[in-house]
């Protein structure tokens, strides 16, 4: 397993939409990629923060809790949303430093191609479904910013550079 570089906005990568991949020529990449989320430390990482262009993500929205629930969702798609919607803060580990309230579904059913190329179907909510809905919004090629109104966007930006001003 390896440490893969996570890439910061606003890299070209974090704005393009992802293709579909094949399971089976994945390798080694999830398993990096959850070594990359733990350390980092996070609890979902998309393929496009890493510089792959596959519609792949990786979460596990429990692990700093309690007891882990790790999730791989190749090719996801959304298939439903129910719930109503909340507005909650979201960091992003492409976006380090800062958070955003974003609004989004309190329930989301989501289909997806496990590891072994088998197709899965089932409602998630709560911190879950939330997690979800970020992570997706990476293969589509958005961030926590294309969630916001232009002024708030401006705001944002600039509390984003001065985060990474203060880091250096």
């Amino acid at each position: 397993m390896a440490l893969l570089p996570i890439l910061r906005w606003p890299h070209e990568g974090l704005s393009k939409r992802c293709e579909e991949v094949a399971p089976s020529t994945l390798g080694s990449l999830v398993a990096d990629m959850f070594e990359t989320m733990y350390a980092a430390p996070g609890r979902g990482l998309a393929a496009p923060q890493v510089g792959v262009m596959h519609r792949l993500f990786v979460m596990d929205a429990t692990w700093k809790e309690g007891p882990g629930s790790p999730v791989v969702m190749i090719n996801p798609e959304i298939m439903a949303y129910d719930g109503g919607t909340d507005i909650l803060a979201e960091g992003c580990l492409s976006i380090p430093g800062i958070t955003i309230d974003v609004e989004r579904s309190k329930s989301v059913n989501m289909r997806w191609q496990d590891q072994a190329g088998d197709w899965q179907e089932r409602w998630f909510s709560g911190f879950e479904a939330r997690c979800i809905q970020h992570e997706f919004d990476h293969l589509e090629g958005r961030v926590t910013f294309d969630h916001l109104e232009a002024e708030a966007r401006r705001e944002a930006e600039a509390r984003y550079a001065s985060a990474l001003e203060n880091e250096i």
